[in-house]
């Protein structure tokens, strides 16, 4: 059963998908025609703990494909976002994800978006799914069809366990100053 999510909506991954194990976070995108030029978009997740990052090794991104208990894996970087589908994913094995760890966040963000004068008033058709990895089952798609003009990332959405339990939150949280603010916000030292 798939679910069609809305910001702020949110879907058990355990008791809508018993036995679910794998999980794969799916983003895709398609650039408005007069942008023109180079456009990357990234996706990350950040393991947390508590609500804080514990270690710095717990961003995964283009730079870091895969946390270190390689529960999280990033597919790799899509700098053009062509094609149909998913630009860029990450899976998650929820099996290994340590016991520590009680969320996973998501985001979208613009690479090198004020170097190179982008934001997301520049990008259509943007969404996001969940799909259970070992059957190819959507579980649940959110459409990020909000019109953003200056902001470079976006929270996309939250993994969180709760009570043993996986849920997925639905967010659409647009900010400023790209992934270098996003991850100092959360407590990164950039050097």
């Amino acid at each position: 059963m798939k679910i069609s999510l809305e910001k702020g909506g949110t879907i058990s991954l355990s008791k809508a998908n018993e036995g679910l194990k794998k999980v794969l976070f799916g983003a895709g995108w398609d650039l408005n025609e007069d942008t023109g030029g180079s456009f990357d978009l990234d996706i990350s997740a950040v393991l947390r703990e508590g609500g804080k990052v514990a270690n710095p090794q717990n961003l995964v991104f283009y730079n870091n494909l895969k946390s270190p208990c390689e529960s999280v894996v990033l597919s790799g970087d899509n700098r053009t976002g062509a094609g149909e589908g998913d630009d860029e994913s990450i899976s998650i094995d929820l099996e290994k994800v340590p016991s520590n760890i009680d969320s996973i966040l998501f985001a979208i963000s613009i690479h090198k978006a004020e170097e190179r004068n982008q934001n997301f008033g520049q990008v259509k058709n943007s969404f996001v799914h969940l799909q259970n990895q070992e059957t190819g089952q959507e579980i649940a798609n959110y459409d990020l069809a909000q019109q953003f003009s200056n902001e470079t990332l976006i929270v996309v959405g939250e993994i969180v366990r709760n009570a043993g339990e996986w849920v997925f939150e639905a967010q659409s949280e647009a900010r400023t100053g790209g992934l270098q603010k996003y991850l100092e916000e959360l407590g990164f030292e950039i050097g």
